[in-house]
């Protein structure tokens, strides 16, 4: 059949090799080597010619039925996971870029992120630089011949910043450079990169794709818009790999090295957790929309940030980018860290805890958690306040939600 839609495809994504049993679901190859019938076979097997699995920190059959299952959903040429969100970043900028290049990012990242750009990174020679990328303008200016990516987060952690994403797409590609998107808050069934003109995608698939924090993971989905003779690190293997040059030489080269590798039993993890994806996202969607409503009407509450708010600045663009979801993160704001220390602890239902898209609720107060190694000046230009709170909104009933927080507001 044909046009078949997101949760369908991921249900029936075929095995690539018959399952000897028959099982209806791709069994855990918990195990690190293969056999091969002659010595010809596997030395056809190293140097790629033969498809095979050799061994499991290269390959592995469980890890492939994953990949094939977001290759199916997203018409990607190559899916690759990896062991975190983190990972899937990391590796994609080591493979496109070298020492004295460059790539443009903001500011407004996710914690771990900027220090991956800003210390790890740069120490390897890669420059990063920073501007704003809800004004494309200023992005096309610090455009050089150096620059490789233009990077950024389709939703922002925690500043929930929307910027227009083919705005982006359109001077990356007159310019000749990729566009890389971090899409952990709007996964494949949420917003459809490729349609957006996004060339790379890297996502922590620990979030959403997990289905409820059960394992770590990461991915990275090229999306083969890019025209690899473009990129001077890459352009000697466009000859012989074509559209597939930036995943083979990732696969061949990068993640192998690295070592980077998802494990068997976490990628069938995640593979189940495909399976609800779509089904715990339209309700943690729900679920959002409902608690920021609430919040703004409250008189203990002094600003709400949510992009599915009518009144929110990125209430337009992110309609068009994601529809009527506009994922399930959202942001609050109290008088003082004092008082949002005093709010966390009152809470009863909602879990005191790092981490998005659990099946819980979850919150953080981020500027004491995950951006605590910066300065006060720092966290300021990354748009991280001392009053703010950070909730990631799970699939409970939403009713149960807003009680409890409005007894932790009210207590």
């Amino acid at each position: 059949m044909k046009d078949l839609r997101f949760i369908t495809k991921i249900l029936h994504t075929k095995y690539l090799r018959e399952d000897s049993h028959g099982s209806l679901h791709m069994p855990v190859y918990d195990n690190v080597t293969f056999e091969f019938k002659t010595a010809e076979d596997l030395e056809l097997a190293f140097q790629g010619k033969k498809p095979s699995h050799m061994y499991s920190r290269i390959s592995n059959p469980t890890i492939e039925h994953f990949e094939q299952r977001i290759k199916s959903v997203t018409g990607a040429v190559g899916v690759l996971a990896l062991s975190s969100g983190m990972a899937a970043i990391s590796n994609t900028f080591l493979t496109i870029a070298k020492a004295q290049d460059n790539i443009i990012t903001s500011k407004h990242l996710f914690g771990n992120t900027y220090s991956l750009f800003e210390y790890t990174l740069r120490d390897w020679g890669l420059e990063t630089r920073y501007t704003d990328l809800t004004k494309p303008d200023q992005v096309a200016r610090l455009i050089d011949h150096k620059t490789k990516a233009i990077f950024l987060e389709t939703i922002t952690n925690p500043q929930l910043e929307v910027a227009d994403i083919k705005a982006l797409s359109e001077i990356a590609k007159a310019k000749n450079i990729l566009l890389i998107a971090d899409t952990t808050l709007t996964p494949p069934y949420l917003f459809s990169a490729r349609e957006f003109g996004v060339d790379i995608e890297t996502l922590s698939s620990t979030k959403w794709i997990s289905g409820g924090a059960t394992s770590v993971g990461g991915l990275i989905i090229d999306h083969g818009l890019y025209d690899w003779k473009q990129n001077e690190k890459l352009r000697r293997d466009v000859n012989k790999y074509g559209p597939f040059t930036f995943m083979t030489r990732l696969r061949r080269e990068v993640y192998r090295n690295i070592g980077a590798c998802m494990s068997p039993h976490n990628a069938y993890l995640q593979s189940l957790g495909l399976e609800t994806l779509a089904l715990r996202l339209d309700q943690a969607c729900v679920n959002t929309l409902k608690i920021a409503g609430f919040l703004k009407e409250s008189s203990h509450v002094s600003s709400v940030n949510y992009p599915g708010l009518r009144d929110s600045i990125y209430y337009e663009i992110a309609g068009k980018q994601f529809g009527e979801k506009s994922g399930a993160l959202l942001t609050f704001d109290l008088t003082s860290k004092n008082q949002c220390f005093k709010f966390m602890n009152k809470l009863q239902l909602i879990r005191r805890a790092t981490n998005l898209h659990d099946n819980k609720t979850l919150i953080i107060h981020p500027a004491s958690t995950i951006f605590c190694e910066y300065d006060d000046k720092l966290k300021q230009e990354m748009g991280v306040r001392d009053t703010m709170l950070r909730l990631a909104v799970g699939i409970e009933d939403s009713r149960d939600l807003i009680t409890d927080i409005q007894q932790a507001l009210e207590g």
